[in-house]
This record gives C-alpha cells, structure tokens and sequence, in this order.
C-alpha cells in the first residue's frame, strides 16, 4: 500500500528536486501563525488587486480626461496585475490551506504560466510606461506622431507578445515547478544557473536599466525648468505633466523595491547553487517572494493618492455603486414589506351582492332571505 500511494503521488504531483524535498520536509513543521499570516497577506493582496485595478481599468474608460496615449499602458499594466489576482494567488491559498499542492501537474503548470505572464508583463509594461514618459516630457514634438491611437496599440502589443515569448523557454527548461517554501508553481531558480542569469538580466535588470534612464533624462529636464534654464528644445512642462510624471516613477520605485530582493537573490543561487541555495535563509526567500506578492496591489493605490483625476473618477465610481445598491436595498426592502403586510391581510368576505356599501353583512343576509320564496 505505501509503494502504491508513493506512485500516486509522483505521478500526480510536480516533480520536486533534491532541494525542494529538503525545503519541503522544513516546511511541513511550519507554525499556523505563519500560515495564518501569509494566507492573510494574499488574501488582503488579491481583494485589493481585484477591486483597485478594476477601478483603474473602468476610470480610464469614463473619464475622457484620462483617455490618453500614456493611460493605454496603465490599463495594460493593471491587467497584468489582475491575471494572477484571479488565477495563481487562490491557487496559491489553496495550497496554503493544505499544506502542499494537491492540483496536479498540470494546473502547476498554468500557474506558473500565468504567474510569469504577469511579473514579466509587469516589468515590461512599467519599462514601456517609463518610455513613453519620457517621450512626452523630453520630445514632446514628435510624441503626437509616435503615440498615435494606432502606435500605441501596437506597442501594447508587442509588449505582451515580448511577455509570452519570454516564458516560452521555461517549457523547455522545465523551469516551473512547485516550491514548497512559498506554495507557489513558480520559477526554480535552481535549475539551470545560466537560464537564471539570463532571466534575472533579460527580465529585470535590463528594464530597470531602460527605466532607469528614462527618468533621470525627465528628472534633468524637470531641474533645468525649476532652475529656468534655457535650451535650444526645451519643452513647457505643466503640472500636471510633473504630477503624472512622479505617480508613475514612485510605481516604478515600489515594482523595484519589491521584486529587487527575489531576484537578487536568484541570481546569488545562479552562482553557485550548492553553496549559496542552503545558506539562504528560508524566512527571507518567503519574505522576499510575499513582497512580490504584495506589489500587484500598490498601483491602484498609488494611482488614487498622487494622481487627482484617478482619485476623483475613484469617488465617482463607489459613490454611484453605493447610490445603485441603497436603490436596490431599499426597493427590495419596500417589496419584502409590502408581502408581508399583505400576507398579515385576513382574507376577502364571500361575494354578495352589494346594495349599500354602508349596509352590514347580518342586513344583508337577513334582505336575500325574506325575497327568497324556498327559504319560508
């Protein structure tokens, strides 16, 4: 019987290297105030993801003054943030919840998909976010003709068809496996050191490097309007422009404070695996990965804090779902009354026919018996 259970579960289960089984056998002595914590984390990230990128999503499409070029990646960015919102973060509780995953191979598999589909969609559409910015601000002469409607659609595009070809390779590599330690089918960094390397440089440091860049162009020419300096092309920066200009670097700041630790940390198992995985602490592998987490939820709020206009449709849109849902409170709440008021109504008298509606039911009884001829 165990011989069977132990083919059942490997057959059932993701394959787990000698690493993970290690880490695993650590983990299932977990405290539940641990996994109380972690499931609370995820489970406030995924009710925050879910409810502030639907109000971005659905803000930049009522108000007309968000309708703009620079917006159409801001509503790519937060659909990066729903995609594991709605798919890998329950699957990752579900796993909490039983301590360990119960799901099969494949589903591991789309889950890993689909968490790479975000975090790389994500960085991508920051770098394509920051690009744009500084198109704006730095060459605002030629922005028109660069992000027109159509343009900025295609980079939209091609931003996601880049995310879908960067996750390919790890079907080949068989990167994406079940990591005990933070519940998640996710990257295994310890699969092949090279890949890592080149994941870690392809995926984050060269976008932070292209992000990077681009905003310390906008930050110069932000100091040389402050200071007036005069140049040959120098662009009239508007409020609102700064005010955009800093909501979408501070995202920028907490995308890379947030992911910076996991994949530091990669890259220092990429080295030397044998030496360097054991050492790593596991609280601060798991703190770093709930970091990550954490990040698909902040954009939204950064949005509603130093941008007006998101902040204000933000108002707009709960203020009119609260005034429809009072509506329908209280319309379902007249109906359930008026039922039963008329369910507490006594029944309807017989038919009789009525002469006087002053006369009483004995009168009338009395009248119908003295004209009826059977009743003597």
């Amino acid at each position: 019987m165990p011989d069977t259970l132990s083919l059942i579960r490997n057959q059932t289960e993701p394959q787990l290297g000698q690493l993970e089984r290690t880490l695993a056998a650590e983990g299932s002595t977990r405290p539940a105030w641990v996994i109380a914590i972690l499931a609370s984390v995820l489970i406030f990230t995924t009710v925050v993801d879910v409810l502030g990128n639907l109000l971005v999503i659905i803000s930049v499409f009522r108000n007309r003054k968000l309708r703009n070029s620079g917006n159409v990646f801001v509503v790519s960015l937060a659909f990066a943030d729903l995609v594991v919102a709605f798919y890998p973060y329950p699957l990752v509780l579900y796993a909490l919840f039983h301590d360990g995953w119960a799901l099969g191979n494949t589903q591991c598999t789309v889950s890993g998909f689909f968490m790479g589909l975000s975090v790389i969609g994500s960085i991508f559409n920051i770098t394509g976010i920051a690009v744009n910015r500084y198109c704006y601000i730095c060459h605002s002469f030629s922005y028109s003709r660069l992000y027109s409607y159509r343009n900025t659609l295609l980079f939209v595009a091609l931003i996601w068809l880049l995310t879908v070809v960067a996750i390919v390779p790890n079907f080949f590599v068989g990167s994406l496996r079940y990591d005990p330690r933070v519940y998640s089918c996710t990257f295994a960094q310890n699969v092949s050191s090279s890949y890592t390397v080149a994941v870690v440089v392809i995926h984050f440091l060269v976008p932070i490097a292209v992000v990077t860049f681009c905003y310390l162009r906008i930050w110069v020419l932000v100091i040389q309007v402050r200071r007036k300096v005069k140049t040959e092309e120098s662009p009239r920066l508007r409020p609102s422009d700064l005010r955009n200009f800093i909501t979408m670097f501070v995202v920028f700041v907490l995308f890379a404070i947030c992911w910076a630790p996991l994949n530091l940390i990669g890259l220092a198992v990429a080295i030397d695996p044998p030496r360097v995985g054991p050492r790593i602490p596991e609280w601060l592998f798991v703190v770093s990965y709930f970091m990550a987490y954490f990040n698909s939820c902040l954009n939204a709020i950064i949005y509603g804090l130093l941008n007006r206009n998101f902040r204000n449709e933000y108002k707009r849109i709960v203020s009119s779902v609260w005034v429809t849902r009072l509506f329908v409170t209280e319309t379902s709440r007249a109906a359930t009354e008026g039922r039963s008021m008329k369910s507490k109504q006594s029944p309807p008298p017989l038919p009789l026919p009525l002469h006087n509606n002053n006369e009483s039911a004995r009168d009338r009884i009395n009248k119908e018996s003295n004209m009826d001829p059977s009743a003597s």
